[in-house]
């Protein structure tokens, strides 16, 4: 569980400015940490204190089945109890805790220079976009039979701005239960005078925003703007049942199929809330900067849901991190005091090439953060004494769409920190390391991390397929939630992920399906069998490094490898191009016949500490491939 003390050798400690923290302590985090999981409905129980409710609920404030084996999997949070999350975060914000005034956003858009500042009054009449969008949703009920989206005539892909409408034209003929999406509201965005961003000169409805190089089809699409003119302020809340869904976000699959991971209103409202509170230390004075795009569940759990219900002053940003110049993020810092930034390596590794000049008046800075994939050694240590002046702690979150938020992190004042390490789990997380057998490892081991049980913002189902949902995360080992990342924890009790133990890849923030990368070379005549792992990457975070079993009679040489390379790319894309292919005789297997990619990584990785190798069939094929390994890339 968790150690009794701390570590205290190769640790670094927050600065003694945080002494005040919501978890001052060692000590505290431990007792709360017990109390979380021992006591679960007492510790969610005053959670939910801080939240209006219509009506109680009933019963145990958090059930569930996590065992196939016993029955259909569920997770049920305060079941019986009604309450509306728009209500939560925005209109008790402005009537009960009197902050109306304050505020939400300070909306940043690069490429005119353009700022504004929202206060969260100023969001209950729809004038923050997409984040809008979403509250409102939650604020009407949600129904998945989607028949209407929203995009924006332009983004900033890259400067200047890019048209985004025909892209989002091919890819919005169905909502995910195939019906056809009958409307598309679009959002007047980057025209030539800033009030056009905020839709302050609206056009006439039925015609096409101003200045607009878009196709636009009267019968089909809707002005954001003009939709917006006449509109009540007044809308009262739909009482939603704890249990009602809150949204979808879609996640690759293994099979490259995305999955509808679906949220729930009451548990996910709790978790982001409390999970931004305590991991970043908020206080009322922050003011909050997370780069995620709004569209995927860091942007809506740690943009939208949690810093709003903790009524916080957030920094929307719109552009790219080096333009107009490298030093642009520390400008964004300094020009509205950001207290606490939360990004990912990838953006942290790219800043690094450019040298430590570039990072500049940073004195605002209190606590540092990274999402999206594990952050290698040398990247913390450029953000902790670069960027963070050896004086901010970092929290280094590890979570998933499915998790809902954070689940393994460090808190900023109570957790000594170790560079690539997430550290602990969170309150209600109980993770466990288990073999390909499904036994569980105790003290320092390597395998795969699971949970033993829910908190109250894991997902609840896979939408349309639970099914999908329990084969995917709880068939593998009955009894767990399998997050399908790989783990290793160190003497001290501290968990380090690894990485995708089977199917998905990170490079350069974009998920990969290692199965369909060996799909592709496997289609190659030459190939008989193929397993990808991913490597580390000094800017991209992964590279794929392919193993590849050819056919009887068939040699590897130099054109062989730049055809499967060529194959791959027009397969599947540049993005997925192999940065390493190894000549592989035979691949590491387990007696029952499955590869283990955890071994493979190793080899990649050339790290000759094995860990648990007893299911291994044969030991000579490990040996054979560590001789033949890639040094360089090809």
């Amino acid at each position: 569980m968790i150690p009794e003390k701390p570590p205290q050798e190769n640790v670094f400690h927050g600065s003694e400015e945080l002494k005040e923290a919501h978890v001052p302590s060692f000590d505290k985090y431990r007792e709360l940490y017990m109390k979380s999981v021992d006591n679960p409905d007492e510790f969610w129980g005053d959670v939910a204190k801080d939240f209006f409710w219509k009506t109680k609920h009933t019963g145990q404030f958090l059930d569930y089945n996590f065992d196939v084996t016993k029955g259909e999997i569920y997770i049920k949070c305060m079941e019986g109890a009604s309450t509306n999350i728009c209500y939560n975060l925005l209109d008790r914000n402005v009537h009960e805790k009197k902050l109306a005034d304050k505020v939400a956003f300070f909306w940043s858009v690069c490429v005119c220079d353009f700022s504004r500042s929202m206060s969260i009054s100023q969001l209950c009449p729809l004038r923050l976009p997409f984040i809008v969008a979403s509250l409102s949703c939650g604020h009407r009920g949600v129904d998945a039979a989607s028949r209407a989206s929203e995009s924006s005539s332009r983004s900033l892909e890259r400067p200047g701005g890019l048209l985004s409408t025909n892209l989002w034209k091919a890819s919005r003929r169905f909502s995910p239960k195939g019906f056809p999406v009958g409307r598309c509201i679009m959002l007047k965005h980057l025209s030539k005078e800033p009030e056009g961003i905020l839709g302050s000169q609206s056009p006439p409805a039925k015609r096409p925003c101003p200045d607009l190089q878009v196709p636009w089809n009267p019968e089909v699409d809707l002005c954001w703007h003009a939709l917006l003119r006449g509109v009540s302020d007044e809308c009262e809340p739909e009482w939603c049942d704890s249990e009602d869904p809150l949204f979808i976000l879609y996640t690759s699959g293994s099979t490259g199929k995305p999955k509808g991971v679906l949220h729930t209103v009451s548990g996910y409202m709790l978790y982001t809330a409390t999970t931004f509170k305590v991991v970043f230390d908020h206080q009322p004075d922050d003011v909050y900067w997370c780069t995620a795009d709004i569209g995927w569940i860091t942007g809506h759990s740690y943009i939208t849901y949690g810093p709003l219900a903790n009524g916080a002053t957030s920094v929307l940003f719109e552009g790219l991190p080096t333009y107009p110049d490298v030093s642009r993020m520390w400008e964004i810092v300094d020009k509205y005091n950001v207290t606490k930034f939360y990004t990912a390596p990838t953006a942290i590794r790219l800043l690094m090439k450019f040298g430590n000049e570039p990072v500049y008046k940073r004195s605002s800075l209190k606590v540092l953060g990274t999402v999206g994939e594990p952050i290698n050694p040398e990247a913390w240590q450029w953000y902790y004494n670069v960027v963070g002046e050896k004086r901010c702690p970092i929290v280094d979150t590890f979570w998933q769409t499915e998790t809902g938020g954070h689940v393994l992190t460090p808190l900023p004042a109570a957790t000594p920190m170790k560079p690539g390490s997430a550290t602990l789990p969170f309150f209600g997380v109980v993770p466990a390391i288990l073999n390909e057998s499904g036994e569980e490892l105790e003290g320092p081991s390597e395998g795969y991390l699971v949970f033993k049980q829910p908190w109250p913002g894991v997902m609840r189902t896979v939408y349309g397929s639970h099914e999908r949902f329990e084969s995917t995360y709880f068939k593998k080992f009955p009894g767990y939630y399998v997050t399908g990342d790989g783990c290793r924890r160190d003497k001290d009790g501290y968990f380090w992920v690894t990485g995708r133990i089977d199917d998905m890849l990170n490079v350069s923030g974009h998920l990969l399906s290692t199965a369909e990368v060996e799909s592709s070379l496997v289609e190659h005549e030459a190939v008989a069998e193929a397993a990808v792992v991913g490597r580390p990457h000094p800017v991209k975070g992964e590279s794929l490094y392919c193993f590849v079993t050819l056919n009887d009679g068939v040699m590897y040489n130099s054109e062989l490898e730049a055809e499967l390379k060529k194959q791959v790319r027009e397969k599947i894309g540049a993005i997925a191009t192999p940065d390493y292919i190894q000549n592989a005789p035979g691949l590491p297997k387990t007696r029952s016949g499955k590869i283990m990619r955890r071994l493979l990584r190793k080899i990649a990785c050339d790290e000759r500490e094995l860990g648990d190798v007893s299911t291994l069939a044969d030991s000579t094929v490990v040996e054979q491939l560590f001789q033949n390994r890639c040094c360089t890339a090809v």
